[in-house]
Protein backbone atom coordinates (compact mmCIF):
# COMPACT_ATOMS: atom_id res chain seq x y z
CA UNK A 1 0.00 0.00 0.00
CA UNK A 2 1.28 3.07 -0.81
CA UNK A 3 0.24 5.99 1.20
CA UNK A 4 0.49 9.81 -0.10
CA UNK A 5 3.05 12.27 0.95
CA UNK A 6 -0.75 14.58 1.92
CA UNK A 7 -1.64 11.58 4.24
CA UNK A 8 2.45 11.15 5.60
CA UNK A 9 2.22 14.64 6.58
CA UNK A 10 -1.21 14.87 7.92
CA UNK A 11 -0.27 12.02 10.29
CA UNK A 12 2.80 13.10 11.63
CA UNK A 13 1.07 16.82 12.46
CA UNK A 14 -0.74 15.20 14.44
CA UNK A 15 1.57 13.08 16.15
CA UNK A 16 3.90 16.12 16.57
CA UNK A 17 0.76 17.88 18.44
CA UNK A 18 0.08 15.31 21.55
CA UNK A 19 1.74 16.74 24.62
CA UNK A 20 4.36 15.79 26.63
CA UNK A 21 3.11 12.95 29.20
CA UNK A 22 -0.03 12.53 27.06
CA UNK A 23 -0.97 9.93 24.25
CA UNK A 24 -3.40 9.09 21.80
CA UNK A 25 -3.87 6.24 19.30
CA UNK A 26 -3.59 4.68 16.22
CA UNK A 27 -7.28 4.79 15.56
CA UNK A 28 -7.77 8.37 17.22
CA UNK A 29 -5.57 9.52 14.48
CA UNK A 30 -6.58 7.56 11.31
CA UNK A 31 -10.38 9.41 12.70
CA UNK A 32 -8.52 12.64 12.99
CA UNK A 33 -6.99 12.12 9.31
CA UNK A 34 -10.40 10.99 7.90
CA UNK A 35 -8.56 8.36 5.52
CA UNK A 36 -7.53 5.01 6.43
CA UNK A 37 -7.33 3.11 9.87
CA UNK A 38 -4.95 1.99 12.76
CA UNK A 39 -2.96 -0.08 10.39
CA UNK A 40 -2.07 2.43 8.12
CA UNK A 41 -1.27 4.98 10.64
CA UNK A 42 1.04 2.31 12.36
CA UNK A 43 2.74 1.49 8.74
CA UNK A 44 2.73 5.35 8.53
CA UNK A 45 4.51 5.86 11.59
CA UNK A 46 6.60 2.92 10.90
CA UNK A 47 8.03 4.37 8.18
CA UNK A 48 7.95 8.02 8.51
CA UNK A 49 7.61 8.31 12.58
CA UNK A 50 11.04 8.63 13.45
CA UNK A 51 11.66 12.31 13.51
CA UNK A 52 8.18 12.73 16.14
CA UNK A 53 7.06 11.60 19.40
CA UNK A 54 6.30 8.24 18.32
CA UNK A 55 5.95 6.99 21.82
CA UNK A 56 2.71 9.24 22.31
CA UNK A 57 1.19 6.89 19.83
CA UNK A 58 -0.31 3.67 21.43
CA UNK A 59 -2.29 0.85 20.54
CA UNK A 60 -6.24 1.20 21.72
CA UNK A 61 -5.59 -0.83 24.93
CA UNK A 62 -2.85 1.88 25.64
CA UNK A 63 -0.27 -0.97 24.75
CA UNK A 64 2.62 -0.39 22.10
CA UNK A 65 4.18 -3.24 20.04
CA UNK A 66 6.94 -4.80 22.12
CA UNK A 67 10.00 -3.99 20.22
CA UNK A 68 8.77 -0.22 21.21
CA UNK A 69 8.57 -1.33 24.80
CA UNK A 70 11.90 -0.13 26.49
CA UNK A 71 12.53 3.23 24.89
CA UNK A 72 8.92 4.43 25.04
CA UNK A 73 8.88 3.37 29.27
CA UNK A 74 11.83 5.54 29.49
CA UNK A 75 10.47 8.27 27.57
CA UNK A 76 6.78 8.05 29.44
CA UNK A 77 8.96 8.29 33.08
CA UNK A 78 10.29 11.25 31.89
CA UNK A 79 7.50 12.72 30.90
CA UNK A 80 5.13 11.91 33.45
CA UNK A 81 2.76 9.93 31.11
CA UNK A 82 0.40 8.14 33.67
CA UNK A 83 0.97 4.09 33.55
CA UNK A 84 -0.36 1.14 34.61
CA UNK A 85 0.72 -1.27 36.80
CA UNK A 86 1.05 -3.80 33.57
CA UNK A 87 3.24 -0.82 32.16
CA UNK A 88 0.56 0.32 29.82
CA UNK A 89 -0.29 3.87 29.58
CA UNK A 90 -3.17 4.02 31.54
CA UNK A 91 -5.68 6.06 28.39
CA UNK A 92 -8.31 7.06 30.61
CA UNK A 93 -5.85 9.61 32.34
CA UNK A 94 -3.29 10.23 29.91
CA UNK A 95 -5.61 9.86 26.47
CA UNK A 96 -5.54 13.29 24.08
CA UNK A 97 -7.89 13.54 21.32
CA UNK A 98 -7.00 14.93 17.98
CA UNK A 99 -8.76 18.13 17.19
CA UNK A 100 -11.51 17.20 14.20
CA UNK A 101 -10.61 17.27 10.41
CA UNK A 102 -12.95 17.51 7.44
CA UNK A 103 -13.27 13.89 6.55
CA UNK A 104 -12.73 15.16 3.17
CA UNK A 105 -9.46 17.21 4.13
CA UNK A 106 -6.71 14.58 3.34
CA UNK A 107 -6.90 12.58 -0.31
CA UNK A 108 -6.82 9.19 -0.67
CA UNK A 109 -4.04 7.01 1.73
Amino acid sequence: MVVSEEYVEAVLSLVEQVPRGRVTTYGLIAEAVGRGGPRQVGRTMALYGGGVPWWRVVRADGSLPDSHGPEARQAYLEEGTPLRSSGAVDLRAAVWLPPERRRDSVGPG
